[in-house]
């Protein structure tokens, strides 16, 4: 279904493919983050895999425990390579029957290709269904009819909004942004995206702006050929520390419990004086030396501009940044997400636990 037009793209004013906006992105921002409106994610792509081996398969191959994952219940889990690289993240909701993998449609094909060699003699059925369903997203209680094809709604919950079980979050802050990230991903038929269009719209910019500034890491924007989770603070949702083996699960260890992770993701606060958003890619400075780069820009609604950004691990907190874009500087307030000593958590110092006796 993602590659037919969708009726969202015949809306008055819509612009992109999936709607991008429809004239008035801070105004869409503002309806969407007050749950009132949805986003097409025509971008999205949908594996599903059935089979009565499917989950204990999945949890043996990927970072997160989901081998008792319940009827509609939500997860994420990411696959790495060999050296712990970010390879695939999927978004995962299973409805007793069949186990529902959302990611990029760009990276529907390879995930399907890559799982289909590690099927081995196991019992499990693997296809790509992105030609059968769309993706709606929303925050809050999204008002959308969800597809039910074995019983049980399609509507995945992002897990970003709190600690997974056997998780770990890097981040220092007293309250963490993504605690207030509702956000939901509603699959649909082709009756219940035309019922969507109906309600009221935003664009994907506008979900961007409110990804960014609930620090939400996307493989798509913020991950590229070197990115390990850490790097993400993506261990909070993503990966489960104590699972057990699967591909990459040597350097995910090592790195947590002995090393530090070599980049670190930020997000900036713009200067917006010269009206230029930075564009991914962009470098970020400090001082004559490039020491990162933006990964997604946005205008928010009561923020201003921001972005997130990935960055070397040794630059100072306090560090003066400036974003060099098209030629500007435009300068850039630091706000941790990864601090600086992430990781090496074995050698830091645990407090006696409360009634233990030292010996």
């Amino acid at each position: 279904m993602s590659n037919n037009t969708s009726p969202f793209e015949s809306l008055p004013g819509a612009v992109g493919s999936p709607p991008q906006h429809y004239g008035n992105p801070l105004g869409e921002q503002k309806l969407l983050a007050s749950g009132a409106a949805v986003v097409d994610l025509g971008h999205r792509g949908i594996v599903a895999v059935s089979g009565p081996d499917r989950l204990s398969w999945l949890d043996s191959l990927t970072s997160q425990s989901i081998k008792g994952l319940q009827p509609g219940q939500s997860s994420e889990t990411l696959q790495l390579d060999v050296n712990g690289r970010l390879e695939y993240a999927m978004r995962v909701v299973d409805d007793g029957e069949t186990t529902w993998l959302l990611v990029d449609a760009a990276e529907a094909e390879g995930l399907l290709a890559w799982l289909s060699k590690m099927r081995f003699m196991l019992r499990v059925e693997l296809a790509d269904r992105s030609a059968d369903f769309s993706t709606i997203g929303a925050l809050g209680t999204s008002p959308v009819e969800p597809a039910v094809p074995h019983g049980v709604p399609l509507v995945w919950r992002d897990p970003w909004a709190a600690v997974a079980q056997g998780g770990h979050q890097y981040s220092t802050v007293a309250e963490h942004p993504g605690t207030a990230w509702t956000y939901s991903e509603t699959l649909v038929d082709a009756a219940g995206l035309a019922a969507a269009s109906t309600l009221p719209v935003a664009g994907t910019l506008a979900l961007d702006a409110l990804r960014i500034a609930a620090w939400r890491p996307r493989l798509a924007t913020e991950g590229d050929e070197r990115t390990i989770p850490h790097e993400l603070d993506w261990l909070r949702s993503a990966v489960h520390l104590t699972k057990g083996c699967y591909r990459g699960q040597e350097t995910v260890a090592k790195v947590h419990n002995l090393g530090h992770p070599p980049r670190r993701l930020v997000m900036l606060h713009l200067d917006g004086s010269d009206g230029v958003l930075p564009a991914p890619g962009d470098a970020v400075m400090l001082g004559d030396d490039s020491v990162g780069s933006i990964t997604s820009s946005a205008l928010h609604f009561e923020l201003g501009p921001i972005a997130l950004a990935v960055i070397k691990r040794t630059v100072e907190h306090d560090a003066v940044l400036d974003v060099l874009s098209d030629g500007i500087r435009i300068a850039a307030a630091q706000e941790v997400i990864v601090p600086r000593d992430a990781g090496a958590e074995a050698n830091v110092p645990r407090l006696p636990r409360l009634g233990a006796v030292r010996r």
